[in-house]
């Protein structure tokens, strides 16, 4: 939509609910687990300026080690864990907007942590006994940035059905991904992922319209072409190793006002009309890099940085966990302007303008 007229039945952000696993580990005891000695990849750690993360590690051996997980088990570990904090959040949401899953009318789950056939929607369906005709869709592979690329359908969905309930669920288990080696590829990625999942109510319904969350307006997306292979995901013979170049954050950095000006564009803002950002969690220097490129503050990405923090790179599910945190801070002003922004394979911008 070029129009910078605000669609007044715009679908809203109506709840949203996240989950983890139980198991949560700092920096250092995820060290002493592993038994990691280099000086090299204990300095990565520490400088990653987390704390803490949730995860599922390996269980150990008879003699106390932590082997890598073979393909097979990381993958039983995805769906496992991916149906367990899934439903954690989707119920936490449903709680909030006073639903049940019987209400849903569409679906979509995005993810990248493992390949499922049948997906995960269909999993979510039957265990959760939603109704078995409603209309769904499942987001793999596209990575960190794939959220609000599963909330655009959500949204099209509910705009072109206004008493529709639609539901986003990102669902991310990172250590369904770990390679477990001494390089320092896998040192900087291991040290970086948490698990998590966030789901987003939906719907233009006006009974729901005395949520705190924003309409949403419009999407933008950049793909940068030139820096397709930076964050990618290579098999190394037994395994999937996730690559992520050290120029990501400069790459970022570089184009990310493309995407934001141009959908701030379409509806007649600029930059500094923006009350409040919820950036990906990809990581300090990447939070930098975008921090300093759009002249925004240390507090604008105060959400962005606490969840990094405390929960690491929850991968598609980062911004739902900082939107979260907005929407419980309580600050939001009726007309202000929320600017979401997710980042990641491709390499790629992904942006979404709300107002609440």
């Amino acid at each position: 939509m070029q129009s910078s007229v605000i669609p007044s039945k715009s679908p809203r952000l109506i709840a949203i609910g996240t989950a983890t696993p139980p198991q949560k580990y700092t920096q250092a005891e995820i060290l002493k687990i592993f038994n990691i000695t280099n000086p090299k990849i204990r300095k990565i750690f520490s400088n990653s300026h987390i704390k803490s993360r949730h995860l599922c590690l390996p269980k150990s051996n008879p003699e106390g080690q932590r082997l890598q997980e073979s393909q097979g088990d990381l993958l039983e570990k995805h769906k496992k864990m991916a149906l367990d904090i899934g439903q954690s959040a989707i119920n936490k949401a449903l709680e909030k907007a006073r639903l049940t899953p019987q209400d849903i009318d569409y679906i979509s789950v995005v993810s990248t942590t493992g390949l499922l056939c049948p997906s995960l929607s269909a999993l979510y369906i039957k265990e959760m006994g939603m109704r078995p005709n409603i209309y769904r869709i499942d987001i793999v592979g596209m990575g960190c940035n794939a959220g609000l690329n599963g909330l655009q359908p959500v949204v099209n969905f509910c705009a072109l059905n206004p008493e529709a309930i639609g539901l986003l669920l990102c669902v991310e288990v990172c250590s369904a991904m770990y390679a477990i080696d001494d390089t320092l590829n896998a040192a900087v990625v291991n040290s970086l992922f948490g698990d998590g999942a966030g789901a987003a109510i939906i719907s233009g319904q006006a009974f729901l319209e005395l949520s705190t969350g924003p309409k949403i307006l419009g999407f933008s997306s950049h793909l940068i072409t030139e820096a397709i292979d930076a964050i990618r995901l290579d098999w190394q013979a037994t395994h999937y190793a996730l690559y992520l170049d050290r120029q990501i954050p400069y790459l970022l950095g570089r184009n990310v006002k493309i995407p934001v000006d141009r959908l701030l564009d379409r509806f007649d803002r600029k930059r500094r009309d923006i009350q409040h950002w919820v950036i990906h969690s990809g990581g300090r220097k990447v939070i930098d890099s975008i921090k300093y490129a759009l002249n925004i503050t240390e507090h604008d990405v105060r959400h962005t940085t606490h969840i990094l923090e405390n929960y690491g790179n929850l991968s598609s599910a980062s911004f739902l966990f900082s939107h979260e945190r907005l929407l419980q801070e309580g600050v939001a002003q009726v007309g202000e302007s929320v600017l979401m922004m997710t980042i990641g394979p491709g390499s790629t911008i992904e942006c979404c303008l709300g107002e609440f």
